[in-house]
């Protein structure tokens, strides 16, 4: 792996709001912010101006945030995943195959409009795991 895991937060529609917060507390900065509006798939129309992915970065404080897909209300302590940033497809078939076994799978292994190789697995004890593998260009 390329790094220590990072924290992945969900909102209900309120993500933008939640960075501006994380924003004045920590003194960092919104980096990578894309739209559900800008993304390369279709969304409905009220989703347009919510967050798909955005990070936030202060020194060595990083974690990714995005509002909910779906209409689901997200719950406190169920709004969190753990984003493994994996170094080959080797690797990422690997994990995947292992959370996958015992675990439950929420997005296949795919390749994304993003350039990336990602699947996203609940394990059984709850914990939500985005694994990811960014191409070379």
């Amino acid at each position: 792996m390329k790094h220590q895991a990072t924290p992945y937060f969900t909102f209900n529609g309120n993500a933008g709001e939640a960075l501006d917060y994380y924003k004045q507390i920590f003194h960092g900065e919104v980096i990578n912010l894309q739209t559900f509006g800008e993304a390369d798939f279709e969304t409905p129309e009220e989703m347009d101006q919510r967050v798909m992915h955005a990070q936030f970065k202060k020194d060595a404080l990083f974690f990714m945030v995005s509002d909910s897909f779906t209409d689901q209300n997200v719950k406190t302590g169920s709004n969190i995943a753990l984003v493994l940033e994996c170094e080959s497809t080797d690797e990422i078939q690997t994990y995947y195959d292992r959370l996958k076994n015992d675990g439950n799978v929420l997005m296949e292994l795919q390749d994304t409009f993003w350039g990336a190789t990602y699947a996203k697995v609940k394990d059984p004890y709850g914990i939500t795991w985005d694994l990811n593998y960014t191409k070379e260009q």
